[in-house]
């Protein structure tokens, strides 16, 4: 497991209870800094205020905000379920909250066109537990927390959530993208790029 966050800062969907209908399928719309995000699956609420997203240590150094909310899971059916963007996002992230139970374990099961890598896992400050862990395209927890970044640009992500369990969830965000240089910077880059001649001529 990879435990260096991504970047520095994540942004992360607020999710809003009155666009969501639960259901068996149902929909869920979060605003993720500007795009719309829309689940399609179970699920049975969206949650705001809860859990704590601690310790930060577990959902890398700039976890989801409590007030963003969470997609209340139960899973235990092969429904597809589908995360889309209304713009494509580079490196998605999915934070998964109490994944499973020490005996009634759950996953996300991705496809393979879906390449992630777990950036964050440990404990949370609501049941404990330990870290999410990845086998092939699935991601699995016995109480398990954590976060997975996904390799590439996205419109949609795709998975199933085949195992029973009373209660875990997920919110989705994404790598805040690196500063753009200031136009000193441009300019120094500039000085030093015309100076190369020079540099071959002596």
């Amino acid at each position: 497991m990879n435990s260096t966050p991504a970047h520095a800062d994540n942004i992360w969907t607020y999710w809003s209870v009155n666009s969501s209908t639960a259901g068996n399928p149902g929909t869920a719309v979060g605003d993720l800094s500007g795009v719309t995000v829309t689940y399609s699956g179970q699920f049975q609420s969206v949650d705001i205020g809860y859990p704590s997203w601690d310790p930060t240590t577990t959902f890398t150094t700039s976890p989801p905000p409590p007030a963003g909310g969470i997609i209340h899971m139960q899973g235990g059916s092969d429904l597809a379920e589908s995360i889309t963007f209304s713009a494509p996002v580079v490196n998605p992230l999915i934070a998964i909250w109490s994944l499973g139970q020490s005996t009634d374990p759950a996953s996300f099961n991705f496809n393979s066109s879906e390449p992630f890598t777990i950036i964050a896992g440990g404990p949370g400050a609501e049941y404990g537990g330990s870290s999410i862990t990845q086998s092939g395209n699935n991601v699995l927890g016995a109480e398990g927390n954590g976060v997975v970044q996904f390799i590439g640009t996205y419109s949609e992500i795709d998975f199933t959530t085949p195992g029973f369990e009373d209660w875990y969830g997920f919110t989705v965000g994404e790598a805040e993208a690196p500063p753009v240089p200031e136009p000193e910077t441009f300019m120094l880059f500039g000085l030093g790029m015309a100076a190369l001649p020079l540099l071959r001529c002596k």
